[in-house]
């Protein structure tokens, strides 16, 4: 695979922004897909808003940011992917919506298209019995911020063929990342982590123990975590989170994994996080 090969990223949210802004970085093509034009535009913007963050920060030069932002192309029909070499798939966590995008992609694609599904909580391996060719499918997850961390699980399904896991594995070290290959299990292992302890902090702050502030300055000076739980938490979207969390309790029925009565209430409330401007914390931009 050379640096030439176009990549398209099917979702343009948090994740499928964070995807293609890596991918961009590593000098690959991305078409960045969603079928509202306008959402796919907000999805470039949300890449040329990372990367000023980059270049504030001094990560990357102002030209460094020009060159990778005009690699990003928002479509809104899967015809205009027909050429891409790999397709990484980040719509939302729900098994029957990532097979429906994913046979259409088939259709469109070549025979040899390396196809990512970017879940966290899914069996891949039940999503490629969903398709015509299940042995191109390969798990990919990535964590978050998806430009910034370096961790990428690659969960190879039952079907895959082990050439596409070999490829996936180079394709991912090529963008400057770290791969680690993991048994198609729910929540793999990041989430499988993750999940309870981000329950047990909101459990902590619903029973009065600390503020937020107060826990994510534990977990931040005292666990050496890069960032706190809730500012990950609202990074990541209260409404993910909780779909992902139920998402691994219907499937362990372990109730580490059930999110506290306190993220449904701010989900009802509209209080997602960085998304909707409040969450754990509030968001003037």
């Amino acid at each position: 695979m050379s640096e030439l090969d176009t990549v398209a990223v099917l979702g343009t949210g948090t994740m499928g922004a964070g995807i293609a802004t890596a991918v961009a970085r590593s000098g690959r093509q991305v078409l960045l897909v969603d079928t509202a034009p306008d959402r796919a535009l907000a999805g470039r913007r949300s890449v040329a808003d990372t990367l000023a963050t980059g270049v504030r920060r001094g990560n990357l030069t102002a030209a460094e940011r020009d060159e990778t932002l005009d690699r990003v192309r928002p479509v809104s029909s899967l015809p205009e992917i027909a050429d891409a070499a790999v397709v990484i798939e980040a719509v939302p966590e729900d098994l029957e919506v990532k097979a429906e995008v994913l046979k259409r992609v088939e259709q469109v694609c070549s025979s040899e298209v390396v196809l990512h599904t970017n879940t966290s909580t899914l069996s891949v391996t039940a999503i490629a019995g969903r398709l015509h060719r299940p042995d191109r499918l390969i798990g990919t997850h990535y964590c978050n911020p998806a430009d910034r961390m370096r961790l990428v699980e690659v969960a190879p399904a039952r079907q895959s063929d082990p050439a596409v896991v070999q490829q996936t594995v180079e394709f991912v070290r090529h963008l400057g990342k770290d791969p680690v290959v993991l048994k198609d299990t729910p929540g793999l292992l990041t989430n499988y982590l993750l999940v309870p302890f981000e329950n047990d902090c909101v459990r902590a702050l619903e029973a009065g123990w600390a503020t937020a502030e107060e826990i994510d300055l534990a977990v931040t000076a005292g666990a050496g975590f890069p960032m706190g739980v809730f500012r990950l938490l609202d990074l990541v979207g209260l409404d993910v989170h909780r779909a992902v969390s139920m998402s691994l309790y219907d499937q362990f029925h372990d109730q580490r994994f059930a999110p506290p009565p306190l993220v449904a209430r701010m989900v009802a409330a509209g209080e997602l996080g960085r998304k909707s401007g409040t969450g754990f914390y509030r968001y003037e931009d």
